[in-house]
C-alpha cells in the first residue's frame, strides 16, 4: 500500500445542520485519529446565503450557487498537495441542476477522487443519471453503504464492479448500557421510551408513529414516544416552524399530547449518545423506500437499539435475520402492534439489542475510518503504479488499445475537386463554411503519413488536390497564404493568420521529403523556400513550431539551404527566449496562458534539438512536455486534452471542456518525438493515452471515432460529445492513427495492428 499523508473531504461539514455535515465531519475526524495521523482537511459546501463559525479543520468553503468558488477550490486543494480526495455527494448539496456545479472542481483536480454517495437513485432524472455517471467516470472508486447501492450502481448505471467499494455508516464507539441510568439523567426515569431522532421533515413519517401512540399506550400506559431533533433548515426557511406546531396539534387531537415529547434541539455526538442510550425501542417510520442510507438508523443499531423501522433499502439490510423489526410504510396499526410487542417482552427486546450490537461493532468509527484509509492507499498504489516517470501523470491501465487499419471513407465525403470542406453537419458535408487552409495541409500531412511503408497510401489524384488547394493559397504578392475560400471559390481574405501559414509551411515542408514523386518534392521544396522568408517577421510562437516541424523536414532533404539553416536556429531560440521569461517552479510553459496545439511547441524544440544536436532544445522541449501532459491526465488515468473554454486564460488550472481531437493528436505526436531522445518509457504511455482517448478512454467514457469510416467527432462537450464531424477532427484522427501504427511497425508489435477485419467502434 502507498501511505495517503494528506487528505482532502469535500462535503457539508458541522456546524451546517444535515446529515451529510455530521458524516463528512465524523469521517474526517476519525481519519484524522488513526495511528497513521494523516492530515486532514475539509472543503465545505454552503448553501446560499448562509454562514456558518466553521472549525479550523474546514480549509476552504464553497458557495453552492458560485462556480469560481468550485474552480478555487481545485486550485486550493492542487496548491496543497492532497493525495487524494473525498467527495461526499448527495445532489442536492451542490448548485447548479441536479449539482452539476460540482463537476467544476472534481474536473481541475490533479489526484485521485474517491466519492461516497449517499444516494443512489433507482429511476433518476436525466439530470441526475448525467451528473451521477460524470462522478463515477472522474471518480477512482465509488463507495456506497448498503448491498442496494452496489445493485443498482451495477444494473443502472453500469459501473464496473472492480470501482465499486461497500462501506457501512460510520457510528460512534459507546458501551453497550442498559437504559435506566441515562433516563433518569433526562427526567425520563420510570418510563418506556420510544425515540426518533433527527431533522424533523415530512419524509421521516412522525405522523405515522403519532397516530400509533393511543394503541401503545394501550399496553404500556407509562410509554414516551420522544421526538428528538430540529426542523430541517430547508423547510425553515420556506414555511417556519408549521410543520412541527402541526405535529404537536395532531399529538393534542388524539390525547397524547402529554405523553408525545418534541425536543427542538440539534445535539452533538456525546449528547445524542445519551439520549439512544436512554431509549428502550428506536423507531425509523420513513416513507420512502429509496433511503439509501440513514444514519440515525446506524446508529441506533450500532449503540445495540432494538429498532422497528419501515422497509426502506438501508433499514431491510441492516434489520434483516432478526436484527430489528420491518412494518409497512404508513401503518400505524402494524408499527404500533410491534412497538408494543416489544416493549412488553423483555427478553426479546434483550436479545435483539445484543445481536444489534455485536453486529455493530465493525461500524464504529475508527473501523470504517480505516476502511476508507485503505481504499484511499489502494488507489494511491494503483495510480502511482500507472505514473511510473512522470510526475503527476497517469498512464492506462491494461493493454494499449488496438490499432485500426485507416479508413478514409469520411475523408472522401469531405472532398470535392476543389479541397477538403472544412465542415459537417453530423457527417453531412457543410458547404456553407468553405474551405481553409488550415485543413487541406493537415490533411496532406495525413497524406505524408500513409505514404510509409506498411500504409494504404491515398490516391494520388486527392494528395494532389491537397496540394493544389496549397498552391492556390499562395499570394505571391503578399508573400503570404491566404486561408478561408468559400464554397464559390472565393478568396474571403488577402492574407491569412500566421498560424495558417505556418501550418502550410509544416505541411510542404514534410510534402517535400514524404512525396511520391520527385517531380511533387522540387514543386514543394520550391515553394517552401519561397513562403519562409515571410516567417521571420511573425510573432506567433505556434506559428514558429509549426514552420520548425516543417523545416526538420525539408532541411532533410536541402540541408544545403543556409537560410533554412539559420532560420531553424532563429525561430528555437525565440521560444527558449519565451520560455527564459514566463516558466517558473509551477508555470513550465512558452506564454502565460495555454490555447490549442499545445503540444506542437515542446515538439518543435525536441526534434530540431535532436537534428541539430543542441541538447538545451531537447532538454526544454521535454520539461515543457513533461509539465502539459501532467496537466492533460486526469486523476482516473485518461488523457484530458485543454479544453478550449480556458484558452487564453492566465496561469489557472485549464478547464477540461470542450476537449478538442486536435490535442489529443499532437500529444501524440509530441510524445513520439520526445520517446526518440528520451528513454523513459512513460512518453510512449503518454502516447497511448493520447490515442485511447479517440476510442473512448475519456472523461465521458464516449467513443469518438467511426473506424469503419474514418470519421470522429468534434470533441468533447461537458454532457455529450460533438456530433458533428468535420475536416480538422477526422485528419486528428487518421494522423495520430498512422503516427501510432508506424511505432508499432517499428517496435514489431504487429499485434497491435489490425490485418483484416476492421472493429467497430
Amino acid at each position: 500500500m502507498t501511505a495517503a499523508s494528506r487528505i482532502a473531504f469535500i462535503g457539508n461539514s458541522l456546524p451546517r445542520r444535515c446529515g451529510i455535515a455530521t458524516f463528512t465531519s465524523d469521517l474526517q475526524q476519525a481519519v484524522a485519529n488513526l495511528p497513521q495521523a494523516p492530515q486532514t482537511g475539509i472543503v465545505a459546501m454552503t448553501d446560499h446565503g448562509q454562514q456558518y463559525d466553521y472549525p479550523a479543520a474546514v480549509r476552504f468553503q464553497v458557495s453552492d450557487s458560485n462556480l469560481a468558488d468550485y474552480e478555487r477550490a481545485a486550485n486550493l486543494l492542487n496548491a496543497g498537495n492532497y493525495d487524494v480526495v473525498s467527495l461526499q455527494h448527495e445532489f442536492g448539496i451542490f448548485g447548479g441542476e441536479a449539482g452539476s456545479h460540482v463537476m467544476r472542481l472534481l474536473w481541475g483536480l490533479k489526484m485521485p477522487i474517491v466519492s461516497t454517495l449517499h444516494t443512489v437513485l433507482l429511476t433518476p432524472s436525466p439530470a441526475q443519471r448525467r451528473v451521477l455517471e460524470r462522478i463515477v467516470a472522474v471518480s477512482a472508486r465509488v463507495i456506497v453503504m448498503a448491498e442496494k447501492g452496489v445493485e443498482l450502481l451495477r444494473s443502472v448505471y453500469h459501473v464496473r464492479s472492480e470501482k465499486i467499494v461497500l462501506v457501512p455508516h460510520g457510528t460512534p464507539d459507546a458501551a453497550f448500557v442498559e437504559p435506566n441510568d441515562a433516563k433518569a439523567t433526562r427526567g425520563f426515569a420510570g418510563r418506556s421510551v420510544i425515540l426518533t431522532f433527527g431533522l424533523l421533515s415530512p419524509s421521516k413519517g412522525i405522523e405515522v408513529m403519532i397516530d400509533a401512540m393511543p394503541a401503545i399506550l394501550r399496553s404500556r400506559p407509562d410509554a414516551v414516544y420522544v421526538v428528538l431533533g430540529a426542523t430541517h433548515p430547508n423547510l425553515v426557511r420556506e414555511q417556519g416552524e408549521a410543520y412541527r406546531r402541526g405535529l404537536e396539534a395532531r399529538a393534542q387531537a388524539l390525547g397524547v399530547g402529554e405523553q408525545v415529547v418534541f425536543l427542538d434541539q440539534f445535539v452533538d455526538q456525546a449528547t445524542l449518545i445519551g439520549f439512544i442510550s436512554m431509549c428502550d425501542v428506536y423507531a425509523t417510520p420513513y416513507l420512502n423506500e429509496s433511503q439509501m442510507t440513514s444514519g440515525t438508523l446506524a446508529y441506533s443499531f450500532a449503540l445495540g437499539k432494538a429498532i422497528v423501522s419501515t422497509p426502506y433499502w438501508h433499514a431491510c439490510e441492516l434489520l434483516a435475520n432478526d436484527r430489528g423489526v420491518l412494518v409497512p410504510f404508513g401503518d400505524s396499526t402494524a408499527i404500533g402492534e410491534a412497538i408494543s410487542a416489544l416493549l412488553t417482552n423483555d427478553s426479546r427486546r434483550s436479545a435483539m439489542r445484543a445481536r444489534a450490537y455485536a453486529d455493530g461493532r465493525s461500524m464504529i468509527w475508527p473501523r470504517i475510518a480505516q476502511r476508507y484509509l485503505s481504499t484511499f492507499e489502494s488507489v494511491l498504489a494503483e495510480t502511482r503504479q500507472r505514473v511510473r516517470v512522470l510526475p503527476g501523470a497517469r498512464a492506462l491501465s491494461g493493454d494499449p488499445p488496438a490499432l485500426p487499419i485507416p479508413q478514409i471513407g469520411h475523408l472522401l465525403s469531405l472532398c470535392d475537386d476543389t479541397g477538403l470542406l472544412q465542415h459537417a453537419v453530423h457527417c453531412v458535408p457543410d458547404r456553407s463554411h468553405g474551405y481553409c487552409t488550415d485543413d487541406n495541409a493537415r490533411a496532406l500531412l495525413v497524406a505524408c503519413r500513409l505514404n510509409r511503408p506498411g500504409e494504404q497510401p491515398l490516391p494520388d489524384s486527392l494528395t494532389a488536390r491537397f496540394a493544389a488547394f496549397i498552391q492556390h493559397a499562395w499570394n505571391c504578392d503578399r508573400g503570404r497564404f491566404r486561408n478561408f475560400l468559400s464554397f464559390d471559390r472565393h478568396w474571403l481574405e488577402n492574407q491569412g493568420s500566421e498560424d495558417s501559414h505556418g501550418r502550410a509551411l509544416w505541411a510542404v515542408g514534410e510534402y517535400a521529403r514524404d512525396a511520391r514523386t520527385s517531380s511533387a518534392r522540387r514543386w514543394a521544396a520550391g515553394l517552401f523556400a519561397e513562403a519562409l522568408a515571410t516567417v521571420e517577421s511573425f510573432t506567433s510562437p505556434r506559428t514558429w513550431s509549426f514552420t520548425l516541424l516543417g523545416l526538420d523536414a525539408y532541411c532533410s532533404v536541402a540541408g544545403e539551404d543556409s537560410n533554412a539553416r539559420r532560420m531553424r536556429q532563429v525561430l528555437a531560440d525565440r521560444l527558449m527566449g519565451l520560455l527564459d521569461d514566463c516558466e517558473s517552479s509551477d508555470w513550465v510553459w512558452f506564454e502565460d496562458s495555454l490555447a490549442y496545439d499545445n503540444a506542437r511547441l515542446p515538439q518543435a524544440l525536441i526534434v530540431t534539438g535532436e537534428a541539430t544536436a543542441t541538447r538545451w532544445y531537447v532538454d526544454a522541449g521535454l520539461r515543457c512536455l513533461r509539465w502539459l501532459m501532467r496537466l492533460q491526465t486526469s486523476s482516473t488515468g485518461v488523457f484530458r486534452p485543454i479544453g478550449s473554454q480556458s484558452f487564453g486564460a492566465r496561469r489557472v488550472t485549464p478547464q477540461s471542456f470542450d476537449q478538442q481531437p486536435l490535442e489529443a493528436a499532437a500529444a501524440i505526436s509530441a510524445c513520439l518525438a520526445a520517446s526518440r531522445v528520451d528513454a523513459d518509457s512513460d512518453w510512449r504511455c503518454g502516447a497511448d493515452r493520447a490515442f485511447a482517448w479517440f476510442l473512448g478512454s475519456n472523461d465521458l467514457s464516449v467513443s469518438l471515432v467511426d473506424v469503419k469510416t474514418g470519421s470522429c467527432r468534434d470533441g468533447l462537450h461537458p454532457d455529450r460529445a460533438n456530433e458533428n464531424r468535420g475536416a480538422e477532427s477526422a485528419v486528428s484522427y487518421l494522423l495520430g492513427l498512422a503516427e501510432m501504427r508506424e511505432l508499432a511497425a517499428n517496435s514489431n508489435e504487429r499485434s497491435r495492428i489490425e490485418s483484416g477485419k476492421v472493429a467497430s467502434a
